[in-house]
């Protein structure tokens, strides 16, 4: 298979179906490779948000204490497998690193260069597929037990998301109650957050918007990569299963496998996987109007197709490790809790990996050595959110409508520098 002149993108998640649609608006010859069907991968399984009010970094002040937890305590809701600890240490050094205040503000301010404008950069590729009924205007709403929650999530997590222009609307019991009736009368409090969209189902809005690509002339090849031949200022040779493709240009979207990828090209980045799970309840007896958080145990529940999908138990491990389904287990109990009368009959488990990185930040640019390789990955739990946006950008850093200074935040070679 030969497609001179030609840009493939590897990965059919969120962030390469976006990309692969915005340069295809360019008028760009583009070819979509993945070894699944698109949206199978860490799009088929989270909470289903375009989360247009998460510019809060995983790395903050008050995480750094909290690491002897996630590697003693197995409940933690992000949980560090011991055995892996040698190879994560040089990411968790520099998590670390990121955690300082200079550190968490310079991140945020990145983010809130991204994220609030998320659903606007996928309306264009929404109504051209023809799928607005699949994303509605819900917002997201944390809800807290306790008043020393509360008031600890106001001054840190939801400090930073007003002091980057998020919308934080507070809000009493009675009118959590209104808004879900269906939770637990031991809620207290609630943090609103208007600005969120919630698709029906995260997997199928991807897949919609990927038969938009192939139905207006895009070429999806479902096939494993094998390996990517670089040729000095003229055309790349990737190899897959079913043969060869030569491409003027390859954009790097595999997510949370991008980093032997990204070392065979020549740079080291920091890119592990943080694996989520979910549980997934088809006839939960209950019903949700929105993604509902629980302030005190970090979980989430969705609605996702007239179900309840939990999500929200993390665990930092190789990307090969087996999964521990018991990180997905635990948040059944926790969830009867807040939403009372939850029906956990024919559940099923899942699990995925998020492709974090240390600071939270995406890496999104061209490989200086060879600016036929752009990357497109490392977007955390974001990667559904900044599809869009990350297509978009990819496309006008193509055509020149910004320059690569205008992406220094997310540049794919800042974790070599700081080697």
């Amino acid at each position: 298979m030969t497609h001179r002149g030609t840009i493939a993108v590897l990965g059919a998640g969120a962030i390469g179906v976006s990309v692969a649609l915005y340069l295809q608006r360019d008028g760009r010859d583009v070819v979509l490779i993945d070894q699944d069907e698109p949206g199978s991968g860490c799009s088929y399984g989270n909470a289903g948000l375009i989360q247009c009010a998460s510019v809060v970094p995983v790395a903050t002040p008050g995480i750094v204490g909290a690491v002897p937890r996630m590697l003693l305590d197995k409940n933690q809701p992000l949980h560090i497998r011991w055995r892996h600890l040698g190879s994560l240490a040089p990411y968790l050094l520099r998590f670390l690193r990121e955690a300082q205040p200079a550190r968490v503000e310079a991140n945020a301010r990145a983010l809130s260069s991204l994220v609030p404008r998320a659903y606007e950069d996928y309306r264009p590729l929404i109504e051209a597929a023809g799928i607005q009924s699949m994303v509605r205007p819900s917002g997201e709403l944390h809800v807290f037990e306790t008043d020393a929650t509360f008031e600890n999530a106001k001054a840190a997590n939801f400090a930073i998301r007003r002091a980057h222009g998020v919308r934080v609307d507070e809000l009493d019991a009675d009118a959590v109650r209104q808004m879900e009736p269906g939770l637990a009368r031991s809620v207290r409090h609630g943090l609103f957050l208007p600005d969120c969209y919630q698709t029906v189902n995260p997997q199928r809005f991807v897949a919609a918007l990927a038969r938009n690509f192939t139905d207006n002339g895009g070429h999806f090849i479902k096939a494993k990569v094998t390996d990517i031949a670089l040729h000095p200022g003229g055309p790349v040779a990737i190899t897959t299963e079913g043969g060869e493709i030569v491409s003027e240009m390859v954009v790097l979207a595999f997510g949370a496998f991008s980093k032997p990828w990204a070392r065979k090209l020549g740079i080291a980045v920091q890119l592990d996987s943080e694996r989520g799970y979910h549980v997934m309840l088809p006839e939960p007896g209950v019903a949700l109007n929105r993604t509902v958080v629980s302030g005190e145990y970090k979980f989430a529940l969705s609605p996702i197709d007239g179900k309840v999908r939990i999500v929200g138990s993390s665990e930092l491990a190789r990307v090969g490790a087996p999964p521990n389904y018991e990180r997905a287990m635990r948040l059944l109990p926790l969830a009867r809790h807040l939403l009372p009368g939850l029906n956990e009959a024919g559940h099923s488990l899942w699990m995925g990996h998020r492709p974090s990185t240390p600071d939270s930040l995406p890496l999104l640019g061209p490989v200086p050595a060879n600016p036929n390789i752009i990357f497109a990955f490392g977007h955390n739990h974001s990667g559904l959110t900044l599809g869009g946006t990350t297509g978009k950008l990819i496309a006008d850093l193509l055509a020149k409508r910004i320059q690569p200074s205008d992406l220094s935040p997310f540049s794919p070679t800042r974790f070599a520098r700081a080697a």
